[in-house]
C-alpha cells in the first residue's frame, strides 16, 4: 500500500491535489495522511491586552481542525483510508519532517494556498518542500 502525505489549507489548488490523491487512491491501494500547519503563533504588545497567546492558539487550532475536516469527508466519501494532523512550526519544514517520519512514498499538494498574500505563501512553500525533501513530490495546479 502506498502511502501519500497531502499538505491542505482548504484552498482551491489543496482541493485539487486532494482530488489527485483520492483518484490516485482509487487505482492503487493507498494510505492518506493530510496535515495542515498551524505557524507558531507570535502575539506582541498591545494585543496581549485583548487576546492571549493562548487564545490565539486555540482559535488556530480550531481553524486547523475545520479545514482538516473538509479533507476527511471528502476521503472518506470516497473511501480512501485516510488519517489527519496538525502540525506547528515552519510550513515545508514540518511537511517534509512528517513525510520523511511516517515514511510516506510521495508528497502530493497544491502550488498555490489561500489568498493573494497565501499564493506567495504557499508558492514559496511548494518550492521549499520541493528542495527540502528527497521523496517525490507532486505539484497540483
Amino acid at each position: 500500500m502506498q502511502k501519500l502525505l497531502i499538505p491542505f489549507d482548504g484552498s482551491d489548488n489543496a482541493a485539487r491535489a486532494l482530488d489527485y490523491a483520492l483518484r490516485l487512491a482509487k487505482r492503487t491501494p493507498t494510505q492518506l495522511h493530510v496535515v495542515t500547519v498551524h505557524p507558531e503563533s507570535v502575539v506582541y504588545g498591545e494585543i496581549q491586552v485583548y487576546v492571549s497567546k493562548e487564545k490565539m492558539d486555540e482559535l488556530q487550532r480550531k481553524h486547523c481542525e475545520d479545514i482538516l475536516q473538509s479533507a476527511l469527508d471528502a476521503a472518506r466519501a470516497a473511501g480512501v483510508p485516510v488519517t489527519s494532523e496538525i502540525l506547528t512550526g515552519d510550513t515545508a519544514a514540518a511537511i517534509v519532517a512528517r513525510a520523511e517520519a511516517l515514511g510516506c512514498d510521495s508528497i502530493v499538494m497544491g502550488t498555490r494556498g489561500m489568498g493573494a498574500v497565501g499564493n506567495l505563501v504557499m508558492g514559496s512553500v511548494a518550492t521549499k518542500v520541493v528542495h527540502l525533501t528527497k521523496l517525490p513530490v507532486t505539484l497540483v495546479k
